[in-house]
């Protein structure tokens, strides 16, 4: 049994998300206190149940303290099946989130998993839907036969009401790694700006998109940002932006893909172009960094990067977030990780057996 400290680093709900699915996939059990920790609401949240209930019906995982509030939680894996899982978040609670816990076992099925989520899309300290598809999903593909993504509906904060499907088809993980230590050349910028519908008459997304690429127009470069409007439960808009990279000036490398993203989120009060001018604001930090892998990006493959020897990254900047999720990989992997504090990079030194 694995012992955890959820005030561990910067003590949030990052420790719970990432030893469920590290747990899932070597077998091994844990147990883990002090949940959330370094949050004003600690214990666990709506969002860390459903974490929790996806597994039991992934792979029948047994749970001892996984009630709201909870600053325990007891975790016993039990094999991976594949099947369609259903999850209603049933509140604002982030889908992107919640597959930081999902995701990652659904690689290790013998067939295909069907995933239906219900929940929020957007939300604050979150990773957004857009981004999930754009950027993230991207650099798992080298780790299954075909992963489907698909947005059926939006759900800002605070009634959330968004659904996602995700479909994966995993195949025998080998001889594959990231290699993500140049950014290369900066072939395109693309974005998506996204309001509910009763912002329309005001041009929300319009906006947010058109102050977005005022600030980008400096990279001579292609911009193009995609508007749309969505039937929520609840007002709200958004917009995420990546910059896609190559070695190639004249082709992209879908093999190895090169994303940086960012993303911004409207809030009562806030105006449009403010939203769309953070976000325009975030990517160029991330572009002017020099690193192939955004801020956000390096926490979020790090699971995938352990599965793999030789894998290696350099990032824009190496957060409490980052440093944390090593931590807890490396409570089931043992020691993999190598940092390199003044480059910025990580590199993965020993090999993940798949049980």
């Amino acid at each position: 049994m694995i012992r955890l400290d959820g005030s561990y680093g910067e003590g949030g709900g990052q420790i719970v998300r990432t030893a469920l699915a590290l747990s899932t996939i070597t077998q091994k059990p844990f147990e883990i206190g002090n949940i959330r920790k370094g949050r004003c609401d600690s214990g666990l949240k709506a969002q860390h149940l459903n974490c929790t209930k996806a597994l039991e019906q992934l792979c029948s995982a047994k749970t001892e303290g996984a009630f709201l509030g909870s600053e325990s939680l007891k975790y016993v894996p039990g094999r991976i099946d594949a099947k369609e899982v259903n999850v209603d978040i049933g509140t604002a609670g982030s889908i992107g989130l919640l597959l930081q816990a999902v995701l990652l076992p659904c690689f290790f099925a013998e067939k295909t998993i069907k995933l239906n989520i219900a929940g929020g899309t957007e939300g604050k300290w979150a990773m957004p839907y857009d981004y999930f598809k754009e950027i993230l999903v991207p650099q798992t593909k080298k780790f299954c036969e075909k992963i489907d993504v698909k947005l059926i509906k939006r759900g800002y904060f605070p009634k959330g009401g968004g659904e996602v499907i995700i479909k994966i088809k995993p195949t025998k993980i080998e001889n594959q790694k990231i290699d993500l230590l140049r950014q290369e050349n900066l072939i395109q910028i693309k974005g998506v700006s996204h309001a509910s519908i009763n912002l329309q008459k005001a041009d929300v997304a319009e906006r947010q998109a058109k102050a977005a690429k005022v600030l980008l127009s400096r990279y001579k470069c292609p911009i193009n940002i995609r508007t749309e409007y969505c039937d929520t439960l609840n007002p709200g808009s958004g917009i995420t932006l990546w910059a896609i990279f190559s070695k190639d000036v004249n082709e992209i490398d879908e093999k190895n893909p090169i994303r940086l993203g960012a993303d911004a989120l409207g809030e009562l009060g806030k105006k449009a172009e403010i939203v769309g001018k953070e976000a325009a604001e975030n990517l160029i930090k991330e572009i002017e960094s020099k690193a192939p892998v955004d801020r956000h990006l390096a926490d979020q493959i790090l699971p995938f990067m352990a599965l793999t020897k030789g894998s290696k990254i350099k990032v824009s900047s190496i957060t409490n977030h980052c440093r944390t999720n090593m931590y807890i990989i490396e409570q089931f992997l043992g020691k993999i990780f190598e940092v390199n504090e003044e480059e910025k990079t990580i590199f993965v030194k020993q090999h993940f057996k798949t049980f």
